[in-house]
């Protein structure tokens, strides 16, 4: 007998069927709707697959590899990074821009040393942890590339799976695929915006932006001064994880090192300096 049928009467037999019955529905139902939202909010744009990549990558992460640029800047002891170096949504962040706008500043015309362990950061552009860079243009376009170290760790790649004109990045999504060695790195886009145009191998491989709205938002990026320190850490992450006496010399402090690290560095190596150097775990 079921309610509503003729000379039905309730019991706590019923009552307890029921309430089960009814249970099981109530959860098969709310799992298929979260399911369901689950795979649209995936599948809706590259964003969100690029962003939970990364943020599943960052995670696995060590916490040595994730020091908060202002304890790598020398304004707090430690810290440790849990915002996927994204400082946009850090309010930390904006207390210690608050404080160093209220600091002395150094002379404008101090200089900055354009040179790190051997490896050239250049004053006139913004740096990802990613070992990529942003360089705003006068016509409002970006140009975004690799860093010197992620330079000499490439050399010159097997292969390259390069964006196509039109295609949108992300920050922390793909900007490209680079082989060598048979391992394939992901190099990290360090900003959103539309690619324009590739550049060749003269040219460095970089890519030409347009970015997003009026005007790129670069608060998560590094400036020449954070970056120094940023890059000597770097540096010496890698003289550690390949402490032998051939990849020493090729990464000799204060010399030039080698144009093609990925030479002297032994090929059961390479894959896990590649992660380390490119956050891809």
């Amino acid at each position: 007998m079921l309610p509503g049928i003729y000379e039905f009467s309730w019991d706590q037999g019923h009552i307890i069927f029921l309430g089960i019955f009814y249970s099981v529905v109530i959860v098969v139902a709310t799992t298929v709707v979260i399911a369901l939202f689950r795979a649209l909010r995936r599948s809706s744009s590259a964003r969100d697959s690029e962003l939970a990549r990364w943020h599943a990558d960052f995670e696995d992460l060590a916490p040595k590899d994730r020091r908060c640029r202002h304890e790598l800047s020398g304004e707090v002891a430690s810290r440790t990074c849990e915002n996927f170096f994204s400082c946009r949504e850090c309010m930390q962040h904006q207390a210690f821009v608050a404080l160093a706008e209220a600091a002395p500043r150094p002379p404008a015309d101090a200089e900055v040393p354009p040179m790190v362990a051997g490896f050239a950061l250049p004053a006139d552009r913004l740096y990802h942890r990613g070992h990529t860079w942003v360089r705003p243009e006068e016509d409002g376009t970006l140009t975004v590339g690799l860093d010197d170290l992620g330079m000499h760790l490439m050399g010159k790649p097997d292969r390259l799976e390069l964006p196509e004109p039109g295609t949108r990045l992300v920050t922390n999504g793909t900007a490209w695929r680079a082989t060598k060695n048979g391992v394939t790195v992901r190099v990290m886009s360090p900003i959103e915006g539309e690619v324009l145009a590739v550049g060749g191998e003269s040219d460095d491989w970089t890519l030409k932006l347009r970015p997003e709205g009026e005007k790129a938002d670069t608060r998560h990026l590094l400036c020449v001064a954070e970056a120094r320190p940023w890059m000597l850490r770097e540096v010496e992450r890698l003289h550690v994880a390949l402490a032998t006496e051939d990849v020493g010399a090729a990464l000799a402090d204060g010399g030039v090192p080698v144009d093609d690290l990925a030479s002297a560095i032994p090929p059961q190596q390479f894959d896990e300096v590649c992660g380390m150097v490119f956050l891809e775990p």
